[in-house]
Parts: C-alpha cells; sequence; structure tokens
C-alpha cells in the first residue's frame, strides 16, 4: 500500500480552481519529484499534501491515515530557510528536536542537534544566527533541522530555489547523501521547476500542467543508479530521454493552453525550457 496518497484532491481559492482532481501514490521510501511551471499550483500540492492547509475537495492519505492538520513524523524544507533570526543554528535546530521529542532531555536534544549540524558540514556554526550565514549555510540549517526530527516523510517546497547554481548543485548532492544515511525509509516529494533536479534525485518525476484547474500527468521513472551526477544527466542516454519526456509535456500543455508557436516549434519560453531544462 502506498505511503502517500492523494485521491482527486482539488483546492480553490476565492473563484479560482489551482488544482483539479490531483491523484498521486508514493510508495515507503520512495522519492518523488513533481515538476511544473512557477505559478502552476506546485507549492498548493505540497501543501495539501503535507497538510498545511485542507484540500477544497478529495483526500489526502499518509500511512492510511487521514491527513488532518501537518503530518505526523513529518518534515519540510521551505525555499526561504524559514529560519529564527534571534536563535543561533544550534537552537533553530534544537528546538525543531524539542517539539518532536517532547520527553527528551535538553542534553539528549542538543546531541542531536549538533549530530545533524555537523552532518550537513555545520560544525564550525553552532553559535551563529542565520544573519552570520551565508544563503547555502542557511539551507543546511533547514536540512539539519528537518533531518534531526528523524522523519518518516520529508516535503520538499523547492528547497535550492533560492540559491546560486553551485551552491545548489553542492546541496543536492548533500541531501542525496542525507536520504541515504539518516536510518529508516524517508519518503519524499518534492516539487520543482528543474527537471535537471528532478531526474539528479527522484525514483519517479510527475509532471504537473499550466493552471489554473492543473492537474498530474503520467509518473516517469528514473531507473538509474544512484548517487547521480550533473555530468551523468548531461551524457546519460536514458537520462536525456527522460528530460525530453517532461519537457514535451509541459511544452504540450503550454502550446494546447494557447501559444501562439507553430506546430513543431518552439516559443522563446519553450526554448528555454529545452535549452536550460529549468521552467
Amino acid at each position: 500500500m502506498a505511503y502517500i496518497e492523494i485521491i482527486n484532491a482539488s483546492k480553490t481559492y476565492a473563484n479560482r480552481q489551482v488544482l483539479e482532481k490531483v491523484n498521486l501514490s508514493i510508495d515507503e521510501g520512495e522519492f518523488v519529484s513533481v515538476v511544473g511551471y512557477s505559478g502552476s499550483g506546485k507549492t498548493t500540492l505540497i501543501g495539501l499534501a503535507s497538510g498545511l492547509f485542507a484540500a477544497t475537495g478529495g483526500q489526502i492519505l499518509i500511512n492510511g491515515q487521514p491527513v488532518n492538520g501537518f503530518a505526523e513524523k513529518a518534515a519540510i524544507v521551505f525555499q526561504n530557510y524559514s529560519l529564527l533570526p534571534w536563535f543561533s543554528a544550534l537552537e533553530n535546530v534544537r528546538l525543531a528536536v524539542e517539539s518532536a521529542y517532547p520527553d527528551w532531555t535538553k542534553d539528549k536534544t542538543r546531541q542531536q542537534a549538533e549530530r545533524y549540524l555537523e552532518m550537513v558540514g555545520l560544525g564550525n556554526a553552532f553559535a551563529k544566527r542565520p544573519s552570520q550565514l551565508s544563503g547555502g549555510m542557511r539551507q543546511r540549517v533547514a536540512i539539519a533541522r528537518a533531518f534531526a526530527i528523524e522523519p518518516r516523510v520529508l516535503f520538499l517546497d523547492e528547497p535550492f530555489g533560492a540559491l546560486d547554481a553551485l551552491t545548489r548543485a553542492n546541496l543536492q548532492q548533500e541531501l542525496a547523501r542525507m536520504c541515504s544515511a539518516v536510518g529508516g525509509a524517508v519518503t519524499t516529494l518534492m516539487i520543482t521547476n528543474s527537471v535537471e533536479e528532478a531526474i539528479l534525485l527522484s525514483d519517479r518525476i510527475v509532471p504537473l500542467s499550466r493552471g489554473p484547474r492543473a492537474t498530474l500527468g503520467a509518473a516517469i521513472d528514473v531507473p538509474l543508479p544512484k548517487p547521480r551526477s550533473a555530468d551523468l544527466l548531461m551524457h546519460d542516454d536514458g537520462a536525456i530521454h527522460i528530460q525530453a519526456r517532461i519537457i514535451e509535456f509541459l511544452t504540450g500543455f503550454s502550446q494546447s493552453a494557447g501559444s501562439s508557436a507553430a506546430p513543431g516549434r518552439h516559443s522563446p519560453a519553450v526554448g528555454c525550457v529545452a535549452q536550460e531544462a529549468k521552467i
């Protein structure tokens, strides 16, 4: 049985329907990415899946139980870090551990926070506040905070979208390592507008059509050995084929939604997608 099930989920804000009859099943321990254009409803989808807000219609299940409020034993990493600016890196992580494990002693929660900060390479930054850290270091704190509660489910809301290319590449590898290093299976749902990032990290990729009334396309398996590298994605025929299928779905929806490009040709925006594998 799937660990996360999204069944005919819809979401409407005021009179605008953002998502319509979205269906997605994610097995335990699986890493699934949803790829779509900015503004297509990806953040809304992960908000529904995690229980941050309720669906207008349909149902969300995690481990067979309806989601009512933020999912139990779940963690989420946002694009904008979401760190408390008046606390140190250590305290930002420790507070999350304390909330997840209220029966633990202060020493145990501190040791857990230190362990995961060291895992993301911040062993020398325990006392630094977010304002004293670079963007990449702040996101490392956010990743450490998510893993420190030892979640069963991990939600990633474009976690590297605000970072420069080099930092983004480094943290992608860090995240892949963390997912394989922690004990037990971590079921992961990530949303991203980077096709390359999705292929680099995922077991399956699901494209999301343009909104409004966005819906999911057919899932695409990524049967490439892990860990993966950016160089592999550039030269592996399987990776190139997967990338082409995702872009074909997304640009096909773009053109069918009213693009003025002639059949068989790309508009400038579509050309950027094909060139950069990012939407």
